[in-house]
């Protein structure tokens, strides 16, 4: 009986701790610099995002928050190192559905996708164009993918990595067109962009917010966009269902998160810095120049982001194992 009493004033004794401790931690938080962990090389469309957001964040806070690229693996390898850090809102990330799609196509994985992350909020969605080097002899896409169908692992495709939003693009570009090309991964869109431009490689999959500034300067071909409706950027680029390809619709979109176990009151403050900057007229002006919106607000706080994030692994999920995809192939 005293071992019961005992237990249960033990256990009083520490939610009290807790409930006293929650505002001091908020009001403490940040008590130094932030990293926020881009999972793919610097200059490519999650490190244009993940800037953004740290600078306005950085105000907000009134700490720096620095970018640390963590690029390899489709991603995955920046998000074992978020799980892996201590969950206390000084070590974030950003990512895209990749997270998601990663869950399925990777079975070694040393975290839990639906487990080891808080998430923080959604970001942005958007996107992704075809595009290809200015020396292919195609000119529009009807013409881009007929010769890609009848070169297949004559033209060369650069990727992400295994699992990146690029390759999710271009495995259901192979999906649908029934052919198969020369993959080569990178260790992100921005350093496979590079090679597009210095023609070393003939096309890939990329989002807006990496490629426009490209297919404005008129240093890439494009050809399509992988939504539903034309993008306002690229007003004379159709959809690929308006090339032919029915149902064919790929969306990236980015979230940001903490590690599992972190406070509340820290996720709720992180959240608050990210409203913040979803709010600013520059920042979302510069999203709309990338070809890329921001979620509603209202509709992207941390149970909006888990939501997605289920959803999208469920997905994805469906997606890879009907196409019989594996990380191996």
């Amino acid at each position: 009986m005293l071992r019961r009493q005992f237990g249960r004033a033990l256990c009083a004794a520490a939610i009290s701790l807790i409930t006293l401790a929650s505002p001091a931690l908020s009001q403490s938080f940040p008590d130094r610099p932030i990293t926020l962990i881009v999972p793919f090389a610097a200059g490519g469309p999650s490190d244009v995002l993940g800037r953004l957001l740290a600078q306005s964040m950085s105000q907000t806070l009134g700490q720096t928050v620095v970018i640390e690229n963590v690029g390899g693996a489709g991603g995955t390898t920046g998000a074992a190192r978020l799980a892996r850090a201590p969950a206390d809102g000084h070590t974030l990330l950003i990512h895209h559905l990749a997270l998601a799609a990663g869950a399925t196509l990777y079975n070694n994985l040393s975290y839990d996708t639906l487990k080891d992350f808080a998430p923080i909020g959604l970001v942005n969605q958007g996107p992704f164009v075809v595009v290809s080097k200015n020396g292919l002899p195609a000119t529009s896409i009807a013409e881009f993918l007929a010769y890609a169908k009848a070169q297949g692992r004559g033209v060369t495709f650069g990727h992400a990595g295994v699992g990146s939003g690029a390759h999710l693009c271009l495995m259901l570009l192979q999906s649908a067109l029934g052919a198969k090309f020369n993959e080569i991964p990178y260790r992100g869109t921005g350093p496979a962009m590079n090679d597009l431009v210095a023609g070393q490689i003939d096309a890939m999959c990329d989002q807006t917010t990496n490629s426009i500034p490209q297919i404005q300067g008129g240093r890439v071909r494009a050809y399509a966009v992988t939504s539903t409706a034309r993008v306002a950027q690229l007003p004379d680029l159709p959809t690929l269902q308006q090339a032919g390809l029915a149902g064919f619709e790929v969306t990236v979109w980015h979230a940001l998160y903490a590690p599992r176990g972190t406070a509340e009151p820290v996720v709720q403050k992180l959240n608050q810095a990210l409203e913040v900057a979803l709010k600013d007229p520059q920042i979302l002006a510069r999203f709309a120049d990338l070809g890329t919106v921001a979620f509603a607000e209202g509709q992207r706080g941390p149970a909006a982001a888990r939501a997605q994030l289920e959803a999208e692994v469920a997905k994805w999920a469906r997606v890879i194992r009907e196409a019989g995809i594996t990380v191996s192939n």
